[in-house]
């Protein structure tokens, strides 16, 4: 792993399909959903058709919050992250976009991963839903399991990309 400070300003998106060959069957890839103060997670299963919410982290600094990832994802070959990006409804990138692209690649070079950036447009939306309808879950569980459901609402529109 790098520390994570020396990122170029602006990489590259990869296509989808360079990322999963980058990210072989047989690894677990990470889905994130950044935001301000959590980092929602979500992992696949190493055959790469479902994904599992695992945990929301409260950010502190980044050192801590990668030492939390660390923690969390211990003992599974990683192939890459997946990152959420919160596009604006019509299609632009605004300036909560950068600031996830920028976390998104600090965590992957950290990691020595490739990350893939997947259009999250209304997944916090579509997850609260879910745990409303199907769950019947209360305001304060769906608060609790909002970030973590959310990426793993996003990284499952890319496992099923792949089918």
């Amino acid at each position: 792993m790098t520390d994570g400070k020396s990122i170029p300003a602006e990489k590259a998106d990869i296509s989808l399909s360079d990322f999963l060959k980058r990210a072989p069957v047989g690894t677990t890839i990470v889905g994130l959903d950044l935001g301000d103060k959590t980092i929602g997670v979500a992992v696949s299963d190493t055959m790469h058709i479902t994904a599992t919410a695992l945990k929301t982290i409260r950010r502190a600094s980044f050192e801590k919050d990668m030492g939390e990832l660390e923690k969390l994802l211990r003992g599974r070959t990683l192939g890459g992250f997946v990152s959420g990006l919160p596009k604006q409804m019509n299609g632009e990138e605004g300036e909560r976009a950068k600031i996830t692209r920028k976390l998104a690649w600090r965590i992957a070079e950290h990691f020595g991963l490739p990350v893939y950036f997947q259009d999250e447009r209304l997944s916090s939306a579509a997850v609260e839903r879910i745990f409303i309808r199907d769950l019947d879950m209360s305001r304060k569980k769906r608060r609790e399991k909002i970030d973590c459901g959310a990426a793993a609402f996003i990284l499952q529109g890319v496992l099923d990309c792949n089918v």
